[in-house]
């Protein structure tokens, strides 16, 4: 588009005016003329490309062609160096004196060493005494020292390596002389460390110097270090031929220093001892001793301004200072901690954790220095341990009650006792317990802190999760040996579930009113947290009531288990629902509605329904073929037993509607193949497909052959996927139905 644009600029730049139309043919021959022109230059300007891209692709084939030559000549020249015989005919004599030579010389080399090392080391001696009087400087002979030091002790290594074919006479001879020697070098490894754990009180000092000097003693000995290390591992790797050109060889025998390594593990141990002796001072003041320790800060800005300087910045000499003292620290606050120290201190260490992170983020410490977080990061077990005593004496005082009322609901010796409203209520239960929990929460008020109160209640709630976590297990245990072992179980047991829901029920109403007197006391941080805290307990409370009207339920249908297992067979012609009518009617009236908390008995009588509704559609599904219309009969009985059992409990509207799924399914049992349809699309539209179950019911019915079950499979199909229907948001009473595979039905059939 950009090239339509220009060309036409250019055109009308040509054509102004009308008369200049004649000059088309003019301005044709011109513009012709110019491009004949450049396309000569591009044919010149290609030609001659290609001309230099000739000659260069000459010059390499020559390049290439010399490269050869040379590299032809170097293997010439390295073979001769490597067989010298080859071109000098009296190699081996000239070899043979000049290894004699070479030895006459090293042998007077060490005669003179041996005879002059005693004066040496007379003098390294008198200078490493006065050297070592004041650990913190001048030190005006360090670097002699260790200049004459090095020189002997490479003597020494070279020598001890050349005598390692000697006699072992000569050997133990050669020791001997080198003993003061080692001495010697194992004082001023001393002296090394010892200036290196002082390394802060020099700069104190003023005697920078000294530190430099040390630092370039340990350079210098890490050098040596890494050229032996390098030898070893040459012969180790059996490159003799290599080995062998290094004249340093001949050291093997130097011990390695480590110089490095252990200065910097010397300003570790000596950071290490600070804090010990100022722990040690104040040990039996902590708060004075927290209060002191000031001179921490005092020395990192000292370490910033002028140690650092003094070190090679491979060092990090700066970042290990920063983290060895914070570790250091860390350790002696966990001591600290750890001897158990009185409540005001612990509140005064809390608050000195908060104010060292300010500190250290005041002298731009970078926070990756700061690892781990001192006390591993958990500054709120300070105020846990604050608050131990009363925590402890909670946990105390919940597991006595717990063991005790574990105890009585397993035992069950006694029957439960009623209260006022003609309830069951265990002994003690709630009452003692939210006493305890009311008693500690005040004690966490006294303190003014948000944060203690939020805490005490937090582990109050703790407590409760783990007292619910019990009840659940052992109802659990209760039930199961009740069922397994009824022999075995003591009597009474629902009784003793109505006791527990009942407990449990007012346990959650103690801690709404507590939740209630506490909110308008904290402020909006710590509200949430209490609430939530609370709100969690309420919600374990409940969820244990809700456990033990689950476990009465189940108690029912293992009473009318040989019904419902009958359910749908032969003998269920005859009718076996009364039987269960019988059992819930006498469990309900005569027991949960008297003793039960009104409130839980509604929760009780819905989930009740909700399971005889699951027993009775699982019945069905797995039921074999039913005599129709003598099974629609019988279910129809079965729900007006069943509802007139439920409405006498509840509203009948409420009943109604939740028997609204066993209508639907009457009336697909009861429709002719024609019209199935219509009744499977009102049961889909709130209950969803349920192709497997509906299937199953097809199958089920004695009325219908396998082909016109399969012709209202097939419509019943094909509308659910024309119109796309699926299930419910909602899960309904259906998804709690089991369905059989099919070989199971076939079998049953």
């Amino acid at each position: 588009m950009a090239s339509a644009v220009s060309a036409a600029q250019a055109i009308g730049e040509y054509l102004q005016a009308p008369d200049d139309l004649v000059k088309v043919a003019a301005y044709k021959k011109k513009l012709e003329k110019e491009k004949a022109s450049i396309d000569a230059r591009l044919k010149n300007g290609v030609k001659e490309q290609l001309q230099a891209t000739r000659e260069g692709l000459r010059k390499l084939l020559s390049t290439r062609t010399n490269v050869q030559s040379i590299r032809d000549e170097m293997v010439l020249m390295e073979n001769e160096f490597n067989d010298p015989q080859n071109m000098v005919a009296t190699f081996d004599q000239i070899s043979r004196v000049s290894v004699v030579h070479r030895n006459f010389e090293q042998t007077e080399e060490m005669v003179n060493n041996l005879l002059e090392m005693n004066s040496k080391l007379n003098m390294l001696e008198d200078m490493l005494e006065e050297d070592s009087r004041d650990i913190l400087g001048p030190a005006p002979n360090l670097l002699v020292i260790h200049y004459i030091l090095n020189q002997l002790e490479a003597f020494r290594n070279q020598t001890m390596h050349q005598a390692k074919k000697a006699s072992p006479s000569s050997r133990e001879t050669l020791i001997r002389w080198f003993e003061r020697l080692n001495t010697v070098i194992e004082a001023f490894d001393q002296y090394i460390i010892a200036l290196a754990r002082n390394i802060l009180n020099i700069v104190r000092e003023g005697n920078r110097d000294v530190v430099v000097k040390l630092i370039k003693i340990a350079e210098t000995e890490g050098r040596e270090d890494e050229k032996a290390i390098a030898i070893r591992l040459v012969k180790k790797a059996a490159k003799l031929d290599a080995a062998s050109r290094f004249k340093s060889m001949a050291a093997n025998a130097r011990v390695i220093k480590h110089y490095r390594s252990k200065i910097v593990r010397a300003i570790t141990d000596s950071i290490k001892d600070e804090f010990e002796a100022a722990y040690k001072r104040d040990e039996g003041n902590p708060t004075e001793f927290l209060n002191n320790l000031g001179w921490i800060y005092q020395d990192i800005i000292r370490i910033e301004n002028e140690v650092v300087s003094c070190f090679p910045p491979g060092y990090e000499i700066y970042s290990h200072y920063i983290r060895e003292y914070h570790r250091a620290l860390n350790s002696t606050i966990k001591q600290l901690v750890a001897s158990e120290p009185g409540a005001n201190v612990l509140l005064v260490l809390f608050e000195w954790l908060k104010q060292y992170k300010k500190d250290m983020k005041e002298l731009n410490v970078p926070p990756e220095l700061l690892e781990p977080p001192l006390l591993d990061g958990k500054e709120q077990s300070l105020i846990e341990d604050y608050l131990q005593v009363i925590v402890r004496k909670l946990d105390e005082w919940s597991a006595n009650l717990m063991k005790t009322e574990l105890e009585e609901f397993s035992t069950r010796k006694d029957s439960p006792e009623v209260d006022a409203d003609g309830l069951y209520v265990s002994q003690g239960g709630a009452p003692i317990m939210f006493q305890m929990v009311n008693q500690q929460v005040d004690l966490a008020m006294e303190s003014g802190q948000g944060a203690i109160l939020a805490r005490v209640v937090g582990e109050t709630q703790r407590v409760m999760r783990g007292m619910h976590e019990q009840w659940v297990k052992q109802v659990d245990l209760e039930y199961k040996k009740y069922i397994e072992k009824p022999e075995e179980a003591p009597p009474g047991l629902p009784d003793y579930l109505i006791t527990l829901a009942n407990d449990q029920h007012k346990s959650a109403e103690y801690a709404e009113a507590l939740l209630a007197r506490l909110e308008p006391l904290v402020s909006e941080k710590y509200r949430v947290p209490i609430s939530q805290h609370l709100n969690d307990a309420i919600d374990g409370y409940l969820d244990v009531a809700k456990k033990c009207t689950q476990t009465m339920i189940k108690v029912i249908f293992n009473d009318v288990k040989p019904a419902t297992k009958n359910l749908f067979q032969a003998q269920w012609y005859d009718g076996v629902m009364g039987q269960v009518v019988e059992t819930m009617r006498d469990y309900v009236t005569n027991d949960y509605q008297i003793y039960l908390n009104p409130s839980l008995v509604e929760d009780l009588i819905e989930d009740l329904i909700d399971e005889f509704l699951r027993v009775y559609l699982n019945a069905l599904a797995n039921a074999p073929k039913l005599r129709i219309p003598a099974a629609t009969d019988q279910i129809r009985k079965d729900v007006g037993d069943m509802f007139k059992l439920f409405s006498s409990l509840k509203p009948a509207a409420e009943v109604e509607a939740r028997f609204e799924v066993l209508e639907m399914i009457l009336g697909m049992l009861e429709a002719s193949k024609d019209i199935v349809f219509l009744s499977f699309w009102s049961f889909a539209k709130v209950h969803g497909p349920n192709i497997a179950f509906v299937e199953g019911l097809m199958k089920s019915r004695g009325d219908l052959d396998r082909s016109a079950v399969s012709e209202v499979m097939d419509s019943i199909k094909r509308k659910v996927k024309e119109e796309n229907l699926t299930d419910p948001p909602e899960p309904t009473i259906m998804s709690k139905v089991t369905i059989p595979n099919p070989l199971s039905r076939f079998l049953r059939t």
